[in-house]
Formats: structure tokens, sequence, C-alpha cells
């Protein structure tokens, strides 16, 4: 991590003028940071890594800043409510994909696993056609749990379900390699008010039969899960089991609970109780690969990975599998063991309606 010198700019500045990028307030995490002349002004080039502004403390507020894309693949962004290296909320262009549907993505970063393959569609990912050669303003407003970003002064993405939990944090600028981008007039500052108030929040209603709440593990190596028909039970001895709430679609991001020092793989658990043998349809999703085990026994295995399927395959989740269970009368465990290389770490389940749980929904095992 490089900490650049001040040059005799002003640090103490308001909130709303520009934070030059050679001030002594960024800090810059990665080994190819420089300060050149772009397209008539002095600016960053940053070609892998990350700055941010270590004394900003933003909760809800706007980011502006203009940036000058490469055509090559990239993945250009801005982050706020930075809590710590591995947790934000994260927004990136990708300039080879100009004009496509997902041009450009909103994901969080849950304890340095970004979500993307778990996130698509509107509220998360969105066409733009970028310029090139041409400095592009953006502007980023954020309120709570919401947030839209403009590009050249039009609005291009819009979300009213930000995943991480509002908390105050820092705000800064990433390229993880790839294409390079150049960045100056970097600014921001708080807003007061709800600059969406007039613009009622869509609801999201999760699917009927949806799967609510899964007791997930610790993690584990995927190698520790030998290829045979039946679960080793004495995986269970070291394991140590929280409970996740989905998210309103339904969505288990696994990264909530944990990262991918430990292992890649989890497991994540319902419990149903039934009062009489009957065959239930069980849809599901995952991200990256799973086995599914009831009562312990292997059912299904699968790979849903970045490109795994053909060269565009991006992976991204959905209730695309599907599943008879054979259910017994009284308590059964279904389990899916959950790995993980990167892109998003998580599931989604869905039950038929006809499934008759006594509680009314699956039930936490103990």
């Amino acid at each position: 991590m490089t900490l650049l010198a001040a040059l005799g700019l002003a640090t103490g500045a308001s909130a709303q003028e520009v934070i030059p990028f050679d001030s002594e307030r960024w800090t810059f995490e990665g080994s190819s940071d420089t300060f050149v002349e772009h397209l008539g002004r002095e600016c960053l080039y940053l070609e892998s890594g990350r700055a941010w502004l270590e004394d900003a403390d933003l909760l809800n507020g706007v980011i502006e800043f203009d940036v000058a894309l490469e055509p090559e693949r990239g993945f250009v962004g801005v982050f706020w409510r930075m809590q710590d290296a591995g947790n934000y909320e994260h927004f990136y262009m990708r300039p080879h994909q100009s004009d496509k549907p997902d041009a450009c993505q909103y994901t969080p970063v849950f304890n340095g696993v970004s979500g993307w393959q778990l996130y698509a569609g509107p509220g998360h990912t969105a066409v733009v056609d970028y310029e090139f050669d041409a400095w592009i303003p953006v502007k980023v407003e954020v309120w709570e749990g919401r947030a839209r970003v403009s590009l050249r002064g039009a609005p291009v993405l819009h979300t009213d379900d930000l995943k991480r939990e509002a908390a105050a944090g820092r705000v800064g600028v990433h390229v993880p390699g790839f294409a390079p981008a150049h960045f100056s007039r970097f600014r921001y500052r708080e807003l007061a008010q709800d600059p969406f108030e007039d613009s009622p929040a869509r609801d999201t209603v999760s699917p009927v039969g949806t799967i609510d709440s899964w007791s997930v593990s610790s993690a584990i190596p995927e190698a520790s899960l030998i290829d045979e028909d039946w679960l080793d039970p004495t995986l269970d001895a070291d394991l140590e089991w929280t409970t996740l709430l989905t998210e309103k679609s339904g969505l288990a991001n696994l990264a909530r609970v944990q990262g991918l020092t430990a292992g890649d793989t989890c497991f994540a658990r319902v419990v149903m109780d039934m009062d009489r043998d009957q065959n239930v349809e069980f849809s599901f999703g995952f991200s990256d690969r799973v086995r599914v085990y009831l009562d312990g026994r292997l059912l299904y295995r699968g790979d849903n990975s970045y490109r795994s399927r053909d060269h565009r395959f991006l992976g991204t989740i959905g209730a695309f599998d599907h599943l008879v269970l054979p259910l017994h009368a009284g308590a059964n465990e279904l389990r899916l063991a959950i790995s993980e290389d990167f892109g998003g770490w998580g599931l989604l389940g869905q039950l038929s309606p006809e499934c008759q749980i006594r509680s009314g929904l699956p039930r936490m095992g103990d």
C-alpha cells in the first residue's frame, strides 16, 4: 500500500470541492497508480488497484467524478460505504460490453467476495453506450437502501435494494486489472434530504414456497467432500452454524456469513417435518457448484461456474434446477454443499406449494 505525499494542495477543503488525487487524503492500494495529463487534464491513471478517501465517512450523499475509459475488457468502478477492504457497495462499468445488457453493474461485496453472479437484471445491470477518448461524468446518489447512478447527466441504473446494511464509510475508485482508466475531478458531499422521496420504492415479493432462512455452516475445503453416495458424518464435528435469512428475492448470499479464507465450501440446510410420506418438488439455484443431500444421501451434483457451459456463460443464479425429494413422515434434513471460486457465493430454494410442512415454512435444524 502506497500513501502519496501531499503536493501542497489543501486537504481541509469542504466536501463539495474537487479532491485532487495527489492530495494526502487519498490512500492507494495497488502497484500501478500514476499521475499523467490526459485529454487536457491532470488526472489519475490507474491500471490495477484502488484509491479511497481515508477521512470520508459517508452514509447518504452524492459521489461525482469523471472517467475516461479504454475499449478493452475492463471493470472500472466506484465504491462507497466501505467498512474495510472486503466490505462495501460497488458499481462498475464494463467498457467491452458497451451497448449490451450488462454494460454496467451494481453489486455488494461481503467479506471480500463480490456477488456479481448473484445480482443481475433490473436494479443490478443495465445497458450503456460508452464513449471512448472522452471524459464521462459519473454521479452516484445514495440514500439509505437506495442508489441511482447517472452517466453524462442521464440515469442509467437505479436500485431500491442496496444489499448491505446502511452504514457510513469511505468512498473511492477501483480498477481490478484488465483495461486501465483515467480519473479526474473527484468530489463528494453529504445529503440532508432524500433525493428519491418523490419516487416510491418498488417492492420485491418472494416466489411462493421460497425458503426464507437457512442454517449455514463454517467453511471447509471442497476437497474434503469425498465423491461418495453419502455425506461423511464426521465432517460435522468441527462445524459452527449460523442462521442466515434470505433477501427479498429468496437469495441467500453466503458471503454474508464468511469469506473464503477458511475454505471454499459450506453447507446450507433446512429440516422439514412431514406428517406423511410425500414426493415434493424442489427448485433451486446455486453459485458456483453444489452437492445436494437428503438425510445424508447424495441426490445431485451440479456446476454453475463462470464459463462452465460456454465462453459467454456468466454463472448467474436462478431457480433453474429441479429435483423431486422423496420425503418421509417425520424430520427430513435437506443439505446443500455450496462451493465457490469467485463472483458470488450463494443459493436459493423453493418448495412446491403442495409440500405440507408443519410449521408452514421449513424449520431450521438444531
